[in-house]
């Protein structure tokens, strides 16, 4: 049984974001951006992302929800801590994760690149099912797009962004994905 539909990984649990646009004709699907995000920053496992991302988060609920009040953002995919993922936006479109950013001499990544948030605290570990849902999801998107790039945020926007962070284990992605240096940073 396949397990791609229109660019939606069936095993993921599927809330289509708004947020998202066409990629541009010449783009190739080439870079994974992690990131990492909670709301409110430290508070797991609420749904506050899923609102946020399908633009259902009530600005009232929390005082730090007025400093992003209006912010339409996406991404393809949301690992929660448990390990399960969710995915917002097919992955032959273009989610709006990156911000203004530039990677492998292009700018705008969102254009030719698939965004994975991972649910923490940028700095803070990351939980071993995480890990593992990556160990599930990134070999899936190797095979299905020419996935040649794996960074975080802070490498295609530094100095704006410092997410994953230093509690991102880099080596252990790279050995369980069994791929060389010339994927990461």
């Amino acid at each position: 049984m396949p397990l791609w539909d229109n660019g939606w990984w069936k095993p993921a649990q599927h809330c289509p974001s708004p947020n998202f646009g066409a990629r541009p004709q010449q783009a190739q699907i080439d870079l994974i951006v992690l990131h990492s995000i909670s709301l409110p920053p430290g508070e797991f496992n609420n749904g506050q992302v899923q609102a946020l991302f399908t633009n259902q988060l009530d600005w009232d609920a929390h005082p730090y929800f007025q400093s992003i009040r209006g912010l339409e953002v996406s991404a393809h995919f949301f690992i929660e801590r448990t390990g399960k993922i969710w995915q917002f936006v097919s992955c032959d479109d273009r989610a709006w994760h990156a911000g203004a950013s530039s990677y492998r001499g292009k700018t705008n990544c969102n254009d030719d690149s698939i965004g994975i948030e991972l649910e923490g605290l940028e700095g803070n570990l990351f939980e071993p099912a995480q890990y593992l849902a990556l160990q599930k999801l990134c070999p899936e998107l190797l095979n299905k797009y020419p996935i040649a790039h794996i960074a975080g945020h802070e490498h295609i926007a530094p100095g704006r962004k410092a997410d994953p962070g230093a509690g991102f284990d880099w080596p252990l992605l790279q050995q369980s994905l069994g791929l060389n240096n010339t994927y990461f940073p």
